[in-house]
């Protein structure tokens, strides 16, 4: 496989810059793997997919607002910052995204907040445009991190051409959001209303979670035309022993296993032993799934449609069969579906 493989004809217009008014009632595109038959439904309709016994997996990292917007000391420079992840919670140190990168230098110091109360200095550069910054704060770390949350915004995919609104810090969020890390939603997770899950409950369907905060490397342009060649961001992972139980008994019995997101399923993969089963895991994944790809777990995945070239599309083509994908995407762009994190789904039947 090459990244060209991976190029498809995308309209702009095609791209949500808003969600759906409700979050279960988005279109469904639902694509049978074996037969090859492609549906078009609503969302709420994925309950017709499952039965007692059958488990659905859901990421349950929380997203925080890390994208901030500050100033560079003497020029006033407009700087925005991206949070990625605390290093050290001790001395503040953060690693970040600053934009534009080169007005960035070690020893440089960028204030935040109106009243620029919030400073941090540039330590170090980590690559092209990270950087590692050391947040000047007296006072106890719960009072910091709360302090620089407040000056946060919601980190919106760069595909979304527009400043980040209210609405915008319950919807890119999943209703079951729970363990912080993520700068990047677990868009799959987003359609999933209270109701809905409450149904698939009665249903007989088993709601499990791991925990996996997705980053920036999702977004990350492939620079080689050969697939073998790139390398995945590490993310923190966690597969705990209860959802290890949870899946390896289903899967013992028969019961389907549904992956909400390519994250869930590469979280899922990352975890797997020797015999086709799942064992506890808790450290970083860096595991890039591009087809040809032989999946031992999961029997279903539900997905969003991802853009051209994205390791995300390539996961989904790894799941769903390579040209049953495309063309399934082919047939997304006809008539007109919804791409990006607050787009349509897609459900793939194996």
């Amino acid at each position: 496989m090459k990244l060209s493989n991976f190029k498809f004809k995308l309209p702009e217009e095609l791209i949500a810059q808003y969600p759906s008014k409700h979050r279960d009632e988005c279109r469904l595109m639902v694509v049978h793997a074996q037969t090859g038959e492609i549906e078009h439904l609503q969302f709420k309709d994925i309950l017709n997919y499952f039965d007692d016994g059958d488990v659905m997996v859901f990421n349950n990292t929380r997203v925080f607002p890390a994208k901030v917007l500050g100033s560079k000391e003497k020029t006033g420079a407009r700087i925005e910052v991206f949070l990625l992840r605390e290093l050290n919670s001790d001395n503040k140190f953060w690693d970040v995204l600053v934009e534009p990168a080169r007005k960035i230098r070690i020893g440089n110091k960028l204030y935040f907040g109106e009243d620029e109360s919030m400073v941090a200095e540039v330590i170090d550069n980590t690559t092209a445009r990270g950087r590692t910054l050391r947040f000047l704060y007296d006072g106890p770390h719960d009072e910091f991190k709360a302090a620089l949350y407040a000056l946060g915004q919601t980190p919106l995919p760069d595909y979304i051409k527009r400043d980040p609104e209210p609405e915008d810090e319950e919807r890119y969020q999943c209703i079951f959001a729970e363990k912080e890390g993520a700068v990047v939603a677990p868009a799959a997770g987003l359609h999933f209303s209270r109701e809905l899950l409450k149904r698939l409950e009665i249903k007989g369907v088993t709601s499990a979670f791991l925990t996996l905060h997705s980053g920036c490397g999702n977004f990350r342009d492939i620079d080689v035309e050969d697939l073998t060649k790139h390398r995945m961001d590490s993310e923190d992972m966690e597969v705990t022993g209860e959802l290890v139980d949870t899946v390896n008994a289903a899967k013992d019995r028969g019961s389907n296993v549904c992956a909400v997101g390519t994250d869930v399923l590469r979280g899922l993969a990352s975890s797997v032993c020797m015999e086709g089963h799942l064992m506890p895991f808790k450290g970083w994944t860096n595991k890039f799934i591009f087809p040809p790809y032989e999946f031992s777990v999961c029997t279903h995945m539900v997905t969003n449609f991802h853009m051209p070239y994205s390791t995300m599309l390539m996961m989904v083509a790894a799941f769903g069969g390579y040209d049953l994908i495309m063309s399934a995407y082919d047939e997304a762009v006809k008539k007109k579906y919804a791409f990006g994190a607050y787009g349509d789904a897609m459900l793939i039947v194996r």
